[in-house]
């Protein structure tokens, strides 16, 4: 039987996951409480290169406890807009960050036709195996979840647990969110950012500009039109949609394509697992925000593929859920990894 956890007000989630007898204070304590009665637990960093068939993969790791890898979206961002929100987890588990390959540190590739979905779970299997990790549980955010959802449909036999975060198992799918997202943008900010698309994205402005977005459209697309699923109950007073766009691009525009952010027409088009989700019998959790860019329906389907998963819409909560809502996020993962655990 499927656990069905759609987390409304606060008090909803601790009933679902905590029990009938914490409130919303309780978690809210439990979360923020540290061991005491010893010295301050200290929690070093490694990091290092794994050497990914000729590719090399940056990670990074802290913590201790059961090993959780963590890959990011963009894709070609890196695991940097994690931190400082996941490093609550560390104290019970050890927490293996990477950068994918054509991102953040990770090697770069001559040939941007390198930059798979299929090649980046040979490297989360390569950085399993040069860790000697053994089974692990697997967290992927954004287009992270994507590969994280390939990684188990290959090497579910590794995990231990999958955690899917506002993401999507359908470039189909989400290509008809997009639709609907512009849709509901107004008049005037839609018309402005559908000139700059028929216009061309790329090749604009001098040398140094031509193969990026131009800063006009990565305020109109990643700040006005994105923003409201961003964020929701705790908008980043740093969020800067220019900023957003020092990404691998060569990687960006194989992967997610070349003709703006509300398509998605690179390789990622390959992106159709609905009908292999059933194979997964991991212990699954997937979450996401409730204005959430990767829609909530999204989400609901796949934890109807997925049997027994369990499911957990954050309230007030955009696409950095983990920032909007820091402590649930924190505390849904943790109760999922280690339930029936005494802390």
């Amino acid at each position: 039987m499927k656990s069905n956890l759609r987390f409304g007000p606060i008090a909803v989630l601790c009933a679902c996951f905590f029990g009938p007898g914490l409130g919303a204070q309780s978690i809210a304590t439990a979360t923020r409480s540290v061991a005491t009665g010893g010295p301050p637990s200290n929690y070093p960093i490694q990091e290092g290169f794994i050497d990914a068939h000729g590719v090399l993969i940056y990670y990074m790791t802290v913590g201790r406890g059961a090993p959780l890898m963590i890959v990011h979206g963009g894709p070609g961002a890196s695991h940097d807009y994690f931190l400082p929100y996941l490093l609550p987890l560390a104290r019970h588990n050890r927490l293996i960050f990477i950068d994918e390959r054509g991102s953040g540190k990770s090697a770069k590739l001559d040939d941007p036709k390198g930059y798979t979905v299929e090649a980046m779970v040979e490297d989360v299997e390569a950085v399993r195996q040069g860790l000697a990790l053994g089974k692990m549980s697997l967290l992927g955010h954004s287009y992270g979840g994507v590969l994280a959802q390939a990684y188990a449909l290959k090497y579910q036999d590794h995990l231990t647990h999958l955690i899917l975060a506002s993401t999507f198992p359908s470039t189909r799918q989400m290509n008809e969110v997009f639709v609907r997202m512009k849709q509901k943008m107004s008049p005037e900010l839609r018309q402005r950012i559908e000139a700059m698309e028929k216009d061309g994205l790329f090749g604009h402005g001098p040398d140094y500009r031509k193969n990026r977005y131009t800063d006009e459209y990565m305020i109109a697309a990643w700040g006005e039109g994105y923003f409201p699923y961003l964020f929701q109950n705790r908008p980043d007073p740093n969020n800067d949609p220019v900023q957003e766009g020092i990404i691998s691009w060569d990687l960006y525009r194989e992967m997610w394509g070349s003709d703006g952010e509300f398509v998605i027409d690179g390789n990622l088009k390959s992106v159709e697992y609905l009908d292999q989700l059933p194979s997964i019998q991991v212990s699954t959790l997937i979450l996401a925000g409730d204005h959430d860019e990767c829609d909530p329906s999204l989400s609901q389907e796949m934890h109807e593929k997925i049997a027994g998963s369990q499911i957990a819409i954050l309230p007030k909560s955009g696409h950095l859920t983990f920032v909007d809502q820091p402590d649930l996020f924190i505390h849904s993962v943790d109760a999922f990894l280690h339930a029936g655990a005494a802390r």
